[in-house]
């Protein structure tokens, strides 16, 4: 039995970048008032490249022309870590959770979501593992989780983006998480045709979030099933937003 609950939130048309910012600062903002439950957004972004507070403007390697051209948001983002990229086929996870006294300790939190990962990964077969001295989930063929957060009274915000089947070639715009030489690799990739869908591992990933953050997921049904304000919340938010996930 888990002590605490949250809320699992899923998006289920790709997001563009700011729109999730926008999106996760209302929620932080409420958490931190007291005014809506921990809750956990899980979501896809349209193509974006992010560059976290550690990152350099060269681990950018297209102009502002070329990045246009293909369809690239560039964003600079209040999260840790460097560059990275986000896109359709990549599954981003967005805890909005108050850490407890016991939990109070930000590279414990991160250590969590890499234990997340890696137990995701593990039920599809494949074999993640941390790197010391990085923070992510690796793999023998490459990177397959990346993981920046931020944490403001508390609060945790940003998170974890799992490559599921998402076009690895957004990742040769970047240096990514500012590591020259090293792969990205995805369970397509390292998988094939046995390669889950989506909303499997997102149900997985769930589940794993559970058993690590000890708190039992609440899957969202009808908005008038959603405390109110977060409901409201969402409503103000609603351009892609279900509140659909798998149990």
């Amino acid at each position: 039995m888990h002590p605490m609950t949250a809320w699992a939130i899923t998006i289920e048309k790709p997001l563009p970048y700011d729109d999730g910012v926008r999106l996760q600062t209302a929620l932080v903002n409420a958490r931190i008032a007291g005014a809506i439950p921990d809750t956990v957004l899980f979501l896809e972004h349209t193509s974006v490249i992010t560059l976290g507070v550690r990152a350099q403007d060269s681990h950018v390697l297209l102009s502002s022309a070329d990045l246009k051209q293909r369809h690239i948001d560039l964003y600079r983002s209040s999260r840790g870590g460097d560059a990275t990229w986000h896109g359709p086929g990549q599954l981003v996870m967005y805890p909005i959770i108050r850490l407890g006294e016991q939990e109070a300790d930000a590279h414990g939190y991160l250590h969590n979501l890499e234990e997340i990962a890696i137990r995701t990964a593990g039920d599809f077969g494949v074999a993640a593992y941390r790197r010391p001295g990085l923070t992510g989930a690796w793999t023998r063929a490459g990177k397959l989780a990346a993981i920046g957060i931020r944490l403001k009274r508390w609060v945790t915000f940003h998170g974890m983006s799992f490559n599921v089947k998402p076009d690895l070639t957004g990742f040769t715009t970047i240096i990514p998480c500012g590591l020259a030489g090293e792969a990205v690799t995805s369970l397509a990739k390292l998988l094939g045709a046995d390669c889950p869908a989506l909303a499997k591992v997102r149900e997985h990933m769930a589940r794993h979030f559970s058993a690590v953050c000890r708190r039992e997921l609440e899957c969202a049904g009808r908005a008038d099933h959603l405390p109110e304000e977060l409901a409201k919340i969402l409503k103000l938010h609603a351009t892609a937003t279900s509140t659909n996930i798998p149990r």
